[in-house]
């Protein structure tokens, strides 16, 4: 047995069992197996190193009430990280493979999965590297594509209760630049509007189009949703967006419940328009927006304390298809 307190766990790394590692030369990829460690050994001169040709996928596998393990829309990270890679000239990782890779990651590390009831999942985070000896400004010519493991608690400590933002004047991305992938240099140019928000007293910050920063884009690591007076569940569209994998769940979530949903300009100025907020992804699933502040005006929407109807019932049918409580009408969920 583990010695584990799932009530506890936090969203950090923990050893486990393993990872799965396969490996991309002379253009194509081996089969990949588990590695029995937490480390890999690169060259020095890895374009993943210096030129930023890396990507990577957030997923989570959910133990269900009888004891069975399922995946969550697979395919879906699958394509997205196929379309990071042909961004950053990167080798794609078939379907095929990431999926095995996934599963085995998952089977090998299984008593890491969190019990049902504790609120915990198993993380997985699939990544992709250039890598080999190379010096020049071009792509590598080999790769390898891992995916390790974590058991996690709630991305906010405090769970499914709203928290604040503010907006900031850095640009998370360009326009007609890598917004759109799951690239790690559009994240680590997020640390310091995170920190300075952190230190202001807020949850994280908002980022807004660079293009002319009168629309809301994201929420620090995650995507936006507002929902209206007139019962509109609206998200930004923009192609700098990252195209999360629980925002377009969510879309479907909020038309099965009543909603209208829509993806839209979101302009900062027009925050009034909105009864509830939300920010949603992998990590977070769906965190409450309490209130946004901008400019010095704050603007607060249901409520700093408590969680709007719909927010709550968007977040309980999702989580309840992922953790088998809820019918899976749209055919999301895989058994490993």
């Amino acid at each position: 047995m583990l010695d584990i307190n799932w009530k506890d766990l936090s969203f950090s790394f923990m050893e486990t069992n393993g990872m799965f590692v396969a490996h991309y030369k002379d253009g194509q990829w081996n089969q990949g197996e588990i590695v029995k460690d937490s480390y890999i050994n690169i060259s020095v001169a890895s374009t993943s190193l210096h030129y930023g040709q890396q990507c990577f996928e957030g997923m989570k596998a959910y133990r269900t009430k009888d004891d069975r393990i399922l995946l969550f829309r697979p395919t879906e990270n699958a394509r997205r990280m196929r379309e990071s890679a042909q961004r950053l000239m990167m080798a794609e990782v078939p379907e095929e493979l990431f999926i095995r890779g996934v599963k085995e990651t998952v089977r090998a590390n299984q008593e890491y999965v969190p019990p049902y009831g504790m609120g915990g999942t198993l993380y997985l985070r699939p990544l992709l590297i250039g890598v080999g000896h190379n010096l020049g400004v071009r792509p590598s010519s080999e790769y390898l594509f891992c995916v390790f493991c974590s058991p996690v608690g709630a991305y906010f400590k405090g769970g499914l209760a709203p928290v604040n933002f503010v907006t900031t004047d850095y640009d998370r991305a360009a326009p007609n630049g890598t917004g759109k992938a799951k690239a790690g240099g559009n994240y680590a140019g997020s640390l310091l509007p995170h920190q300075e928000a952190v230190d202001a007293g807020y949850a994280d910050a908002i980022y807004l189009d660079p293009a002319t920063h009168t629309k809301i884009e994201e929420v620090g690591a995650a995507n936006f949703f507002g929902i209206t007076k007139d019962g509109k569940f609206i998200t930004p569209i923009s192609p700098s967006i990252l195209g999360s994998i629980t925002k377009y769940s969510l879309l479907q979530v909020a038309e099965d419940i009543g909603l209208e949903a829509v993806e839209d300009d979101v302009y900062i100025d027009k925050l009034d328009d909105f009864v509830e907020a939300g920010a949603c992804g992998t990590a977070a699933v769906i965190s409450p927006i309490g209130s946004i502040t901008h400019k010095g005006k704050k603007t607060v929407f249901f409520s700093e304390t408590e969680v709007g109807p719909k927010t709550k019932e968007l977040y309980e049918r999702l989580t309840g298809i992922q953790f088998g409580d809820v019918e899976d009408i749209h055919g999301w969920t895989e058994e490993v």
